[in-house]
């Protein structure tokens, strides 16, 4: 009995040390509990992590955007409405309103049983445990990776074409892929691409690497391109902000100069750096006028 008791104890042992190594099924949130949620990765799995505090921007506080804006909430409408939609690739100019226009639709649609799940580039790999996962849920998903890039060879950049295109599985049609990325394929491109590029006649023909980092691209139904803001369309997002932010009417003849010199300083006019500007200028309002009733 005692050899027995031995036996026992050490397949015990051994069966612990698989629970640690083989990954474990992820067990799915109460969906009420938040609406957007964060994939993490852990020793042997993963797991929902729910956002406590998500950003509350409204489509109304993205300025100078407003095509971009039409495509990207119809087509969250479609979707959310049970209708059939595509999934998006936000590309362009950093700072434009990508992520936040994503971020936005969540906002507007989170009440009519939108929900969405931020995966991180390394953790692509496990997106067909969190399709599954979801795919009984009562609920419409997102699944939203923000500044996607990827090199050649990669491991998740084939993980994100099985999920955009299905494999043997049809996709689940509660959810959605929408990835903002600076480049319009995705992927690098190199000067030695081009070079396999063959000429037949007036056809071009682009060569299998290039190929390749299209099809990537080319597997989200929706492309919504971001461009740089010119000057007028700059000042317009710091006016916005400022009207949002400052306790008083700001003279905007006061701040223009200042705007300016913000953009310049940083070498872009974007919004998030208009938002920053604002921000940064308020706040020294602020500290002025607080120093002025103590004094």
């Amino acid at each position: 009995m005692a050899d027995w008791d031995q036996l026992f104890q050490k397949l015990e042992r051994i069966l612990d040390r698989v629970e640690q190594i083989v990954p474990a099924k992820p067990e799915s949130p109460d969906w009420k509990q938040a609406i957007a949620y964060r994939w993490r990765r852990r020793a042997n799995g993963g797991f929902l992590q729910p956002v406590t505090s998500p950003h509350k921007i409204r489509l109304s506080d993205l300025q100078g955007v407003s095509d971009q804006k039409r495509l990207v909430e119809q087509n969250t409408r479609q979707f959310v409405e049970g209708f059939s939609a595509n999934n998006v690739v936000l590309t362009g100019a950093k700072g434009t309103g990508k992520s936040s226009l994503v971020k936005a639709v969540l906002n507007k649609f989170a009440g009519k049983g939108l929900r969405m799940i931020e995966v991180e580039k390394h953790d692509l790999l496990d997106l067909p445990d969190i399709v599954d996962m979801v795919e009984a849920a009562p609920y419409r998903f997102i699944i939203f990776c923000d500044d996607l890039s990827f090199d050649a060879e990669e491991p998740g950049y084939k993980a994100l074409k099985v999920v955009l295109d299905g494999s043997i599985s049809a996709t689940s049609d509660n959810v959605l892929i929408y990835a903002t990325s600076n480049r319009r394929h995705l992927m690098p491109e190199y000067m030695q691409e081009n070079l396999e590029t063959k000429y037949l006649g007036e056809e071009i023909h682009p060569g299998e690497s290039v190929e390749e980092k299209i099809s990537l691209s080319e597997r989200f139904g929706l492309w919504v391109s971001f461009y740089p803001f010119d000057q007028d369309e700059y000042l317009a997002i710091v006016y916005y902000w400022l009207g949002k932010l400052a306790k008083k009417k700001v003279d905007k003849e006061n701040v223009r100069q200042e705007a300016l010199q913000w953009a310049l300083l940083r070498g872009s006019r974007s919004g998030r750096v208009a938002w920053q500007f604002a921000r940064d200028w308020v706040g020294r309002q602020d500290v002025a006028e607080l120093a002025r009733k103590r004094s």
